[in-house]
């Protein structure tokens, strides 16, 4: 299957994700983003690729309104990101960090991944399928009793994907998603990311892990977006890559490495 580059929304099914002419500068004057214009079709997987200082955190905490007061406009799905749309854009665009301690904080996994839709009102059975349902996409149900704390890191990772799950997002986007996970929690994970029928993008400097689980990679340098295509042909780019401070591993050829479907 090849790569997915051209995201124009057919009228009845909006982008997932559109942003348009963001800029962003902090309160000290810094200024992080110049103007970031992509769109995301619906089910696409995207990484967000680029060096330390790029822009991707502050990209990132835009797309569900935890940054505002910039230049530029927002929409999920066609909703726009502001503050009349806040609670609907939250729940439809999950954020899962790098550390998923970040996120666990309950007794047991289950109190976790239910926490999200018992505050927005969901409660008995309705409630428990759902935290079943999260959990079954990640592996997780047999786990559900248990303490976070007494889990690996990997299966956190897990429950953390799947309190964002259990909200029916529109959007997961994932940040660093490989790190700290041993070969084995990798693929786990990396399974997982491909069964899923949500819209998907990751964060990551690991760039085989963006190649296996990304067909299209957009990289944000200096602010702005730098490139927006292929994943492979990005990674292909000696020029591109050494523009941009993004370095594949040693011996790592992604030429001869398929981007999965």
């Amino acid at each position: 299957m090849d790569a997915v580059t051209d995201t124009t929304a057919s009228p009845s099914a909006p982008a997932s994700l559109e942003v348009r002419g963001l800029a962003y500068a902090y309160p000290d004057g810094h200024q992080a983003l110049f103007g970031v214009d992509f769109s995301l079709a619906r089910g696409e997987r995207v990484a967000l690729l680029g060096p330390n200082g790029a822009g991707k955190t502050t990209l990132v905490l835009h797309l569900n309104g935890i940054l505002s007061g910039g230049v530029g406009t927002v929409t999920v799905a066609g909703l726009p990101v502001d503050r009349a749309h806040l609670a609907e854009i939250r729940r439809r665009v999950g954020i899962v960090f790098q550390d998923p301690d970040d996120q666990l904080f309950m007794p047991t996994v289950r109190e976790d991944v239910a926490f999200g839709p018992a505050a927005a009102g969901l409660r008995g059975a309705e409630l428990e399928e759902r935290v079943d349902r999260a959990l079954d996409l990640v592996g997780m149900r047999d786990f559900k009793d248990r303490p976070p704390h007494h889990l690996s890191f990997g299966q956190r990772r897990r429950v953390a994907v799947a309190t964002v799950l259990v909200m029916e997002p529109e959007i997961l986007v994932l940040d660093e998603p490989s790190s700290n996970l041993d070969p084995a929690s990798r693929r786990e994970l990396a399974d997982i990311l491909r069964s899923l029928d949500v819209t998907v993008l990751m964060v990551t400097h690991d760039l085989p892990y963006a190649l296996e689980l990304c067909p299209r990679s957009l990289v944000l340098s200096e602010g702005v977006i730098a490139a927006d295509g292929p994943t492979g042909e990005l990674l292909a780019d000696a020029e591109l890559m050494r523009a941009h401070r993004l370095e594949l591993p040693f011996g790592f050829d992604p030429r001869g490495a398929a981007t999965s479907t």
